[in-house]
């Protein structure tokens, strides 16, 4: 036997006689809890982006209405529409930091009573928002090219 193995051996045997209370050990609903704290922390730091690139889309629009950089579009329709996307984007990153921390709360209770089943709800409708403002951003992007 090696020296590697003979090793092995003795740390197996060794921990077999370590008393449950002694044994450094993570459950699974730890882990569980961890993952979906990580989930959570996520979903804070996209909101954030959201939130900022609102921020900084409705403020960009703002500049160029201040220097005087007029399109046709502007003048035909009086709707500023990067204030349009930029408030909807932050509105958007708002109401889904709240939608996240529902779902982490319900998932939270579910791992305790260990009947987790991944809601779908959240996911649908946030994809629906989003791939309804970016495609109103990409028209909006065509008609003042």
């Amino acid at each position: 036997m090696t020296q590697r193995e003979e090793n092995a051996s003795n740390t197996a045997a060794e921990g077999q006689n370590v008393p449950p209370s002694k044994r450094v050990g993570i459950s699974k609903k730890v882990t569980d809890h961890l993952a979906n704290q990580r989930t959570f922390l996520a979903w804070a730091r996209t909101c954030l982006a959201t939130m900022r690139f609102g921020f900084v889309v409705e403020r960009f629009g703002l500049l160029l209405r201040e220097l005087g950089l007029k399109t046709a579009i502007t003048n035909i329709l009086p709707v500023h529409y990067s204030s349009f996307f930029g408030v909807s984007l932050t509105i958007l990153g708002v109401v889904v930091i709240i939608v996240a921390l529902l779902e982490f709360l319900q998932i939270r209770r579910s791992i305790d009573s260990e009947r987790f089943h991944p809601p779908a709800g959240f996911a649908i409708v946030l994809t629906i928002l989003v791939s309804l403002i970016g495609t109103l951003l990409a028209i909006y992007l065509i008609l003042t090219a």
